[in-house]
This record gives structure tokens, C-alpha cells and sequence, in this order.
């Protein structure tokens, strides 16, 4: 599987990232490195990026995909409250029913890290010459896939929910004549804008291609 992490052969891109004062007005485009959706993310890199490679879209699954686990994550916080009417560490002395509850809140904290981090750090990202999916299992393992724009055949979005309809977030699949067929952005914002910007980029690489300004 490509790795984001080895070097491989680029192109030259001519293609420049607009002024400060023309990106401050870019929809989507923001400086909170908790957004689901970033047109032109600021202080963005990753490594191994070539010099001239702009990053044009970070994506995460929409926030509202979270909902479930902070629902659990709300009721494992409230559960010792219960032991007042469910005495079920009676049967324990009192310092052991102490070091169980903490335990429990350590266990609580360590299951909102997890979830938090796989939100974080599941990302797509789409710049001037690639697009890659990173897919963050856990701390020791991930899975990265990559392609060229100019491999993009086709690009097609998922929606298919009430929710996802009200909340405008949707799946984007790219089918590509690379090694992997297929890449699939889960769950992010503005699906049919990310969908329109992967065209738009993938026109753009085949317009250089054609006036032999790719290498």
C-alpha cells in the first residue's frame, strides 16, 4: 500500500495558494485545528510533502458522527452517582470502593482519549498533486492510501440519510486507475462541494498534463 511517509516521484504544479486576505473570506477555510472541514488549512504539513505541494482540503468526519460515543462517554461519567441506589460495591471495604470508582474514571478517561484521537487523526487530505486517506487505528498502527489527481476517474457522493441530509455531511467515493481502485472519504462535510473541488483539481492536472507542464 503507498505510504505517506516514503518519498515517491512528483510533478511541478503550478498551482498557487491565494493571499492571506483572499483565503480569510474562502468558505470552510479556518485556523481551528478541530475542524471537520478546511479549505486551505493554515500551519498544515505533513511529511514528506513536496516543497511546492499545496495542501487545498483537511477533512475529518463530521462532528456530529461523535455523538454516539460522548452519549456513552456521559453515562460511564455518571455511573458511580448510581451506587447510591444500587449498592453494588458493598461487598467491598470502603478504601477498595474508592480505588474501584477511580479505576472506573480512569477507565472513562482512557475510552474519551481513544475516541477522540481516532476522530482526530482519521483525516483526508487533498492537495494540488495527491489525495491520501489516513485511517488511524491506534497508536502503533495506521493505514495511509494515496493517489495522483490525474489517476481520478470518477467521483460520486453518498448521502442517504435524513440526518445526513439535515446535517450536510455525506461519504465521497473517488475511483481511480491507480493500484487501489478506490478511495472513500467517510462521513465528511459538504460532500458535494468536496466532491466539485476534486474535479475541478483533477481538470486542472490533466489541463498541465496535456500543455506538458507536468513532469
Amino acid at each position: 500500500m503507498p505510504d505517506l511517509f516514503v518519498a515517491g516521484g512528483h510533478h511541478k504544479s503550478t498551482h498557487k495558494m491565494p493571499p492571506e486576505d483572499v483565503l480569510r473570506k474562502m468558505p470552510g477555510h479556518t485556523r481551528n485545528p478541530l475542524s471537520a472541514y478546511c479549505y486551505y488549512p493554515h500551519n498544515v504539513e505533513f511529511f514528506n510533502k513536496d516543497s511546492e505541494e499545496k495542501i487545498v482540503l483537511l477533512l475529518r468526519r463530521h462532528p456530529i458522527t461523535n455523538l454516539q460515543w460522548i452519549i456513552i462517554a456521559v453515562f460511564m461519567l455518571l455511573a458511580p452517582l448510581a451506587l447510591d441506589v444500587l449498592p453494588l460495591l458493598n461487598f467491598l471495604p470502603g478504601n477498595f470502593q474508592t480505588v474501584a470508582i477511580m479505576l472506573w474514571y480512569l477507565l472513562t478517561l482512557a475510552f474519551i482519549f481513544e475516541q477522540f484521537l481516532t476522530w482526530f487523526f482519521n483525516v483526508n487530505i487533498v492537495t494540488d498533486e495527491r489525495l491520501f486517506d489516513v485511517d488511524f487505528v491506534n497508536l502503533l498502527y495506521r493505514e495511509i492510501t494515496d493517489a495522483n489527481l490525474g489517476n481520478i476517474e470518477d467521483v460520486t457522493v453518498k448521502i442517504g440519510s435524513v440526518i445526513r441530509t439535515v446535517f450536510n455531511y455525506g461519504d465521497v467515493l473517488i475511483q481511480t486507475a491507480g493500484e487501489v481502485p478506490n478511495i472513500e472519504f467517510d462521513a465528511v462535510p459538504h460532500p458535494d462541494q468536496v466532491a466539485k473541488i476534486l474535479r475541478g483539481l483533477s481538470v486542472e492536472e490533466e489541463i498541465e498534463r496535456i500543455e506538458g507542464r507536468v513532469r
